[in-house]
Formats: C-alpha cells, structure tokens, sequence
C-alpha cells in the first residue's frame, strides 16, 4: 500500500482510510429534535463532519444509535386523542 491508501497497479482504486460518513441520503430535519431523520446527527456535527478526525467521528458515530429513541415519541395527533 503506498502513501495513498493504493495498493499499487495501474488499476488501483485511491482510497482513504477514514471514518465514513453516516449519511444515508434521508435529510430532513426533525422540528422538535432538532436532528436528521437519517442520521441521526445535528445540523452543526453534520457541517463539521469534513473536519472532523477519525477518533472525533467514531466518538460521535457511538452516540448515534441512542438518538433514535428521540424520534420514536409520540406528541400528538390521533393516538394522543384515544385517551
């Protein structure tokens, strides 16, 4: 492998060994959360993603599974009349 993450041939694929992002292409923004339907991340650590380093983002990635109960509340609507 050279300096590049290339294991050498001509028809090596350049690849960087970081992180990845947790974005699955869902991007709408929960109002009361404040947080990504998708990824589960704010709108700040999505913006700061790209500067991020490697142990920054696997620190957050561990965060986000946690998240998900935030989206699963009920606040309203018709299951809240049923009373």
């Amino acid at each position: 492998m050279d300096d590049f993450g290339a294991t050498g041939g001509d028809d090596a694929i350049w690849t960087r060994e970081e992180v990845q992002s947790p974005c699955v292409k869902i991007c709408v923004v929960h109002p009361a959360e404040r947080i990504c339907t998708g990824c589960l991340r704010t709108i700040d650590e999505i913006g700061a993603w790209s500067r991020m380093g490697n142990a920054e983002r696997a620190a957050l990635l561990e965060e986000l599974p946690a998240r998900a109960d935030l989206l699963k509340k009920r606040r309203g609507g018709r299951a809240a009349r049923r009373g």
